[in-house]
């Protein structure tokens, strides 16, 4: 027997839908996802951590849940809406349905809403606050109180909290995780990188205690200025060793080398970005998912050089250190799901580490 569901956006807009996952309420700001495919990705993804995500394809949990598509061990999305829940899951690598998995989760999910009509207010009010309520009760106590403020602590919600190995035979990189996707111990492992992931808290002298041949600086949610410590960490390491920053990372490093961030109106969430590299002009299609990004006009006073550029916005997608190896993009070269156009990034910032290490024994011989 279905139950009823309301979703209840902060200027008072209410949409009644019908139940599935958790039985329980689900407050955050309400975002848009434009992925054909990837549902399962994206709510593992903690980059979504404290957001309702909201998809735009019509037909979601068609294909499914199974354990090794992940991007987390703990989802910590605030809720699902969809506009059609599939009733069967029909592939062979399917485990369980998305209700059941959302059910383990206790994440709220609500089917059967107009969702490309309430993108379409999302993109002309901006993203807002909402709710996933099961009752009129749940719905005016929301709009009363709005149901407590946006958390400002996301990152220590999503960051490991002790230090772990993916060990291999290749370069050793330390991973500092905001809230990091699978994908990308995925990526440095078929590359066969030597990586130990330390928390977000983690200090310059922490980073450099490993020796690393160079440091990735992980996605992750929220505004990248609450992110405490990051700044003066990445300002010690990039001057020492090959730097590497994705998404959230590429934020920080934006910050840390005296360029400003700003809150996009509704953000990129989506696997069809297409992205220019501006030395080249070669057109690159991407994955994405932030509602932060770098200010163009910030970047001119300092050592960054814009390198990567959002085609249909024009917001900066990538910048590399004028003086150290360091570079950052805001894309998802890890790409799961998506397209796998930018995928070359990793080995780009290997290459970077062996020409550093090369350089230095050329000047350690002299």
């Amino acid at each position: 027997m279905t139950k009823p569901r309301y979703l209840v956006l902060s200027d008072g807009t209410m949409y009644e839908g019908t139940a599935f996952g958790a039985q329980t309420t689900g407050v955050g700001e309400l975002v848009f996802n434009t992925g054909m495919t990837g549902y399962q990705e994206s709510i593992t993804d903690q980059s979504y951590n404290g957001e309702i995500l909201m998809f735009t394809y019509p037909l979601i949990g068609n294909y499914g849940i199974n354990f090794d598509d992940n991007e987390s061990v703990t989802p910590t999305t605030a809720g699902v809406v969809v506009h059609e829940l599939a009733r069967k899951a029909s592939n062979w690598r399917n485990q369980m349905s998305l209700d059941e998995f959302l059910q383990q989760a206790q994440i709220p999910g609500i089917a059967g809403l107009d969702t490309r009509s309430i993108t379409k207010k999302i993109r002309a009010s901006g993203a807002m606050r909402a709710a996933l309520v099961n009752t009129n009760e749940e719905a005016q106590q929301f709009l009363s109180k709005q149901l407590g403020n946006p958390s400002h602590n996301l990152v220590a919600m999503s960051t490991t909290k002790n230090a772990y190995p993916n060990p291999n035979t290749g370069l050793r990189i330390v991973v500092v995780d905001y809230g990091l996707k699978h994908s990308i111990l995925r990526e440095l492992a078929k590359r066969q990188c030597n990586v130990i992931v330390l928390p977000a808290t983690a200090s310059a002298q922490q980073v450099l205690n490993y020796q690393p041949d160079g440091v990735l600086l992980s996605n992750g949610p929220g505004d990248p200025k609450d992110v405490a410590g990051a700044i003066e960490m990445i300002q010690t390491v990039e001057r020492q060793v090959p730097l590497f920053g994705i998404c959230l990372g590429h934020q920080l490093f934006a910050l840390a080398n005296g360029a400003d961030t700003f809150k996009m109106k509704f953000g990129h969430r989506g696997f069809n970005h297409p992205v220019r590299e501006i030395a080249t002009n070669r057109i690159d299609f991407t994955a994405q998912n932030h509602g932060y990004a770098v200010e163009a006009k910030s970047v001119e006073q300092t050592d960054l050089l814009v390198t990567h550029q959002e085609i249909n916005d024009l917001t900066i997608e990538g910048l590399r250190h004028k003086q150290y190896p360091a570079f950052s993009v805001q894309f998802h070269p890890d790409a799961a799901p998506g397209p796998h156009d930018a995928s070359h990034l990793f080995d780009d910032f290997l290459e970077s580490i062996v020409s550093y290490q090369r350089q230095r024994r050329a000047v350690n011989h002299a």
